[in-house]
């Protein structure tokens, strides 16, 4: 028999297992009876990460969801030439890459390392299926995020260009990055930015340094550090 003192904690671990889930934008919606079905129909899976520890390495096989449930991430991501690269931190809750989990490339392409102690949940694509299948709020969610993020990425080829030059700057650090919030660190060649910009290195080099001026980032050498991306975005003007 189950003391009443156990009960009321097992109780309590479900309550905030639920509250959890609820935080989740694939969940969000669900009632409590639904939340209940899940956690009793559906394995998930938990998992602790201490800082600097790697919970997805770029070109590892995406074969399930992992939603870090607390905790702050690293991401890193390189051009496909290695010729720059990225470093943003992102916080809590949120999934990684879901996007991946279907389509052409079924492989992470960023690296995601705890940045401080991290929990995850891990819905590997079996259990992702079943969700689809079985949970209507579930499935709609995820079509609304993918579909979300194919928008975005569909209509940003057709934004006018930016005569200011500290504008297309500015759009293309964020055109990289997953969140335009918070701190981001490039690590970028004023020749390779020039080139990409198809600008020249003397122009480019006048628009960073005026940048650094105004307190909107931090140059050093083969480096670009943006202290908050959404403020840069608004002082100059830039899109995503």
């Amino acid at each position: 028999m189950v003391s009443a003192g156990r009960h009321d904690t097992r109780n309590m671990a479900e309550l905030q297992l639920y509250d959890k889930l609820l935080t989740l934008p694939l969940f969000q919606g669900m009632s409590k009876d639904e939340l209940s079905h899940v956690v009793a129909h559906i394995k998930l899976g938990f998992e602790k990460f201490a800082a600097q520890e790697t919970l997805v390495q770029a070109g590892d096989s995406c074969d399930h969801l992992t939603f870090v449930l607390n905790g702050e991430v690293e991401v890193h991501a390189t051009a496909d030439d290695q010729g720059y690269e990225l470093t943003e931190s992102l916080p809590s809750p949120m999934v990684i890459q879901p996007q991946h989990l279907f389509g052409l490339v079924q492989r992470h392409s960023r690296t995601f390392t705890a940045h401080t102690d991290c929990s995850t949940l891990q819905l590997r694509k079996e259990e992702v299926g079943k969700l689809i299948r079985q949970s209507a709020i579930f499935r709609i969610n995820l079509l609304n995020l993918l579909s979300t993020q194919s928008q975005r990425l569909l209509h940003r080829p057709w934004q006018p260009v930016s005569p200011s030059l500290a504008s297309r700057i500015a759009s293309f650090l964020a055109s990289h990055c997953l969140q335009p919030t918070g701190e981001k660190h490039f690590k970028i060649k004023m020749t390779r930015l020039a080139e990409e910009l198809n600008d020249s290195r003397l122009d480019i080099s006048h628009a960073l340094n005026h940048l650094q001026k105004q307190g909107l980032l931090i140059l050093s050498r083969g480096r670009i550090d943006v202290p908050d991306m959404e403020k840069l975005l608004l002082d100059t003007g830039g899109s995503l």
